[in-house]
């Protein structure tokens, strides 16, 4: 494997993880004596998640993928980065149970530490490393798939689940090299593609919860 392709692979591993976040909501005090949510404040709350979820992914691409070493940041990015899984998991409790939400946080636990584990491999110029971590990787994307359409298998479709999935992957492997190799126009062109995949994919992850649950929502 080139260097190129290697570090390429790792920084399209770092962007997918993410996938899959849903919005924490917060319910206004005139909504709290129903104990109902706006549909419209959590389709906004969705996208801001999603939002924070690619912001901090992008910034830690900035702060890992240097060749000279990692930038002093990178600690709090990261810490920054698996709170938002452990607040995807938080918000699916009230609607599918604390045990789904807990899997669900533990799936995207494993997918950024193991994203973590193939940029150290990478670095170290480890090729066995690079590839059975990137193995990891992918199936633990198919698990956090999987498990999501489970919950809501007829407004989630797997399928269709796992091409959203594949498009931001490799929006943000094109995002990653451009940076990689000192494209910033094309690295910026990159992102603000997958800004706009990331708020489709947060209005499908919305409007599906609404659906399921309507009387959870007000209008």
């Amino acid at each position: 494997m080139n260097r190129s392709i290697r570090l390429g692979t790792v920084a399209g591993v770092l962007g997918a993880g993410l996938v899959l976040a849903l919005a924490v909501s917060i319910v206004p005090p005139a909504e709290a004596a129903t104990g109902k949510t706006s549909a419209a404040a959590f389709h906004d709350d969705m996208r801001k998640l999603w939002e924070d979820h690619i912001v901090w992914t992008r910034q830690y691409i900035v702060s890992a993928a240097t060749l000279s070493g990692d930038l002093a940041d990178i600690g709090p990015t990261t810490d920054r980065l698996l709170a938002n899984q452990t607040d995807i998991g938080n918000t699916l409790k009230p609607y599918y149970g604390d045990e789904a939400g807990e899997h669900v946080t533990a799936l995207l636990r494993d997918h950024i530490l193991t994203a973590a584990r193939l940029v150290a491999a990478a670095k170290a110029g480890d090729t066995a490393g690079v590839e059975e971590a990137s193995a990891a990787w992918y199936g633990n994307g198919d698990d956090i798939a999987v498990s999501l359409n489970t919950l809501n298998p007829r407004y989630w479709d797997l399928d269709h689940f796992k091409e959203m999935m594949k498009a931001h992957l490799d929006r943000t492997l094109e995002e990653a090299v451009a940076r990689l190799e000192g494209r910033y126009a094309d690295d910026i062109a990159a992102y603000e593609a997958i800004h706009a995949d990331i708020l489709e994919m947060a209005d499908m992850l919305s409007d599906g919860i609404i659906r399921q649950f309507p009387k959870a929502f007000t209008r």
